[in-house]
């Protein structure tokens, strides 16, 4: 079973184009959306990232077998940290586009997400659907997706990025969090935007040295690199998924 996790500002509809170019069939897969991204918070659930990785687990352990997982954004994020408390349930795991890095201070959006007040009246600004799609589009989301995302960026949605941001202090990771990554499953891939824009290539290069993974840096890309070429992916991902997983 493949799990696919999505990030900030989207929903399980970004993988539509690279479950496409897998082919897959309906019950090869599975794409949950993010308590409260175009779905309610429920009863109880604060929105912080242990909150949502606790989540991510509960996902991987309803599947029944060990999944091989794909995370993008803040689905990246929490894919490395969900396979690094429970690698037991993790046949394979691929992110893209973000990693778990205290070397990392995290991007100027996501800082000022992170800030109160200020992440308030960000997000005030936001409530412009034109002027978001612009910037999500600039930063390399297909605007096919875009239309479609952008509507269902709600006051839901906007407060359950403020609450997980600052409960990342703005990305960045230290501790445990990054200490835990010495129990990732050995079977990994990392999958890489050369341009974006919130996270440079000189992370993913960092990351892949530092914990021996494979990188594979998709050319004229941005942040959004799994939905720009998701043929180009879907190939990675198919060549990744049929090597051996390394003991």
């Amino acid at each position: 079973m493949i799990l696919f996790v999505h990030g900030v500002p989207d929903t399980p509809f970004l993988w539509q184009p690279l479950i496409k170019a897998l082919a897959l069939k309906p019950d090869q897969w599975i794409a949950p959306a993010l308590p409260g991204f175009g779905c309610p918070v429920p009863d109880g659930f604060n929105c912080t990232k242990e909150a949502y990785a606790d989540w991510l687990i509960g996902q991987m352990e309803a599947v029944g077998e060990p999944v091989n997982i794909v995370g993008h954004d803040w689905g990246a994020l929490l894919t490395l940290r969900a396979c690094s408390l429970r690698p037991d349930l993790v046949e394979s795991w691929c992110v893209t586009n973000a990693v778990i890095d205290s070397q990392y201070s995290g991007h100027r959006m996501a800082r000022m997400w992170a800030t109160p007040l200020l992440g308030e009246l960000v997000m005030r600004g936001m409530r412009d659907s034109a002027r978001l799609s612009a910037a999500l589009i600039e930063s390399g989301l297909p605007a096919a997706i875009a239309a479609h995302e952008v509507p269902l960026v709600d006051r839901t949605m906007r407060q359950s990025i403020l609450k997980l941001y600052r409960s990342a202090r703005g990305l960045r990771f230290s501790g445990d969090w990054e200490e835990d990554l010495a129990n990732l499953p050995s079977k990994g891939q990392l999958y890489w935007g050369e341009n974006d824009p919130f996270v440079n290539l000189s992370v993913a290069q960092r990351f892949a040295q530092n914990w021996k993974v494979p990188l594979h840096v998709e050319p004229d890309a941005g942040h959004w690199a799994c939905a720009e070429h998701p043929g180009s992916f879907a190939l990675v991902l198919k060549e990744f998924w049929a090597t051996k997983r390394m003991m």
